[in-house]
């Protein structure tokens, strides 16, 4: 104990009727008052996280209760002391303070039992942030971890985004909004961002539920008559973190539910995490309301990683498996298994159980049997193979006309507009630049673009092609642009 325990025992005992008790008992747990300095009282907190939140939501209100018992009170300073939270810190401990245990107060003078009434609904709301935080930690997988999550290319912004809300929960990107196709890694990275808010943050409470289970929950608190309990189970948390929210399509009750859930936790400025398999503005079946609200954070993606980083997942995988497999059949599996991360482990798993089981090391001949099983039947064995193959892949399933939408949407443009007869500038360059694409990337004859483009005569084409490519020795400019739409067709 130190000097003025007994002020900010008075201050805690004046808060505690004055702010919501889950978030009393989060906030002030572990702190202290640690000195007092011309009139600037300096208060012990345990992380940065808690000095942000007390420099944002409750100078007013500290103000208020130095004044009520009787402190001149100029301003408040905090001081980060990681120890304070601890089993042993020098932090008070409310659990023990308001508690009551084995009929003592620890310390807190004898005058402040008699408050029986105050330490019951204190009682309780120490039952109901441990229930809560019970809930929330049991439902992460400790296995995903930020650091265990291979980086590249293809998501680095969102890991950057997911470390980012890890270190700073509600206060950097809030809410966070990750989207991508199935068995990407996005799971992982959800979970990992939970499970790095509580290694960074012990006292805060995580709950990762996917929207399906949030759904049939609130269609079991309806049938039983408990909503109350319900709202009161996903409106205390610190963070939470719904997966596949497109399940909330068409369903208007749990959409609702849900939105008046965002709003309170958004406006308490706890974490708001979620995935979906697309962005925001493409979910059907959503309210506009919801996905407004989504758009107001960050908004990242994830996409199939590229070879390097294949092999890197697929390198850290064989040590989490604890099986020796050569790299060139780890080269193998990354050149042919391109649809999903999830895929990719899986053949990992199967190859790595044959070795245990046959007691040999893999070779290629294993793993062209099992990829053969899964229906690959066109294996390539180098990177370039690899590229010229996905290549020819994409422009088999891409149609003339897709490349006109592509067009159009990048200079946004309509589709007509390309293949009407308007010949502004604006619209000439845009209708060449897609007639240059057809015939360089994917070998049309004059007349197939020509007919592609509202039937427009072959010499039009020739025309076309000429002319950007005259134009592309010149404009630096053009040539992105270019670029940029083959990247977009996948090119």
């Amino acid at each position: 104990m130190n000097q003025y325990n007994d002020i900010w025992y008075k201050v805690l005992h004046y808060l505690s009727d004055r702010i919501k008790k889950a978030d009393f008992f989060v906030w002030f747990q572990g702190t202290d008052l640690v000195d007092v300095k011309d009139g600037v009282y300096v208060i012990g907190v345990p992380s940065i996280f808690a000095k942000d939140w007390f420099q944002k939501r409750y100078i007013d209100v500290l103000k208020e209760a130095f004044l009520a018992i009787g402190e001149d009170v100029k301003g408040f300073e905090f001081d980060i002391d990681d120890s304070l939270s601890t089993e042993d810190g020098d932090g008070v401990d409310l659990r023990d303070m308001f508690g009551d245990k084995n009929g003592s107060s620890s310390g807190l003078p004898a005058k402040r039992k008699k408050k029986k009434k105050n330490e019951s609904i204190m009682n309780a709301s120490i039952t109901e942030y441990q229930t809560v935080q019970n809930y929330g930690s049991k439902t992460l997988n400790p296995k995903y971890t930020l650091d265990s999550f291979v980086v590249g290319s293809n998501n680095r912004l969102a890991h950057a985004a997911a470390t980012a809300v890890a270190d700073r929960p509600g206060l950097a990107y809030n809410p966070l909004f990750i989207y991508g196709d199935v068995g990407l890694g996005k799971t992982h990275l959800l979970q990992a961002s939970g499970n790095g808010v509580m290694s960074n943050f012990p006292n805060s409470t995580v709950v990762y539920i996917t929207a399906e289970k949030f759904t049939n929950e609130i269609v079991e608190a309806i049938q039983k008559n408990n909503v109350k309990a319900f709202r009161n189970k996903y409106r205390k948390v610190d963070c939470i973190i719904i997966d596949d929210i497109q399940f909330l399509a068409d369903k208007s009750r749990t959409q609702e539910e849900f939105f008046h859930t965002f709003n309170e936790l958004y406006h308490e400025n706890k974490q708001i995490i979620i995935s979906s398999d697309k962005p925001p503005k493409e979910l059907e079946g959503l309210e506009d309301r919801l996905v407004s609200r989504f758009e107001m954070g960050m908004i990242v993606d994830v996409s199939f990683p590229d070879f390097e980083t294949c092999l890197a997942i697929l390198i850290e995988k064989t040590r989490e498996l604890d099986v020796d497999i050569p790299s060139n059949v780890l080269e193998f599996i990354a050149l042919n298994v391109q649809s999903s991360i999830r895929e990719l482990e899986g053949v990992l798993v199967q190859v790595a159980a044959f070795a245990k089981l046959e007691g040999q090391v893999p070779q290629m001949e294993t793993v062209t049997a099992i990829l053969k099983k899964l229906g690959k039947m066109e294996l390539v064995t180098s990177k370039e193979e690899l590229n010229s193959s996905g290549k020819e892949a994409i422009k088999r399933h891409t149609s003339g006309g897709d490349v006109v939408d592509l067009v159009a949407k990048y200079y946004n443009l309509s589709k007509y507009d390309l293949t009407g007869d308007r010949r502004s500038r604006d619209i000439m360059v845009p209708r060449q630049v897609g007639m240059y694409i057809l015939r360089k990337d994917f070998n049309y004859s004059y007349e197939k673009i020509g007919s592609e483009f509202g039937g427009r005569n072959h010499t039009t084409a020739m025309h076309a092609c000429s002319k950007i490519k005259k134009m592309l020795k010149k404009d630096q400019n053009l040539q992105n642009e270019i670029n940029d739409i083959k990247q977009a067709i996948g090119l």
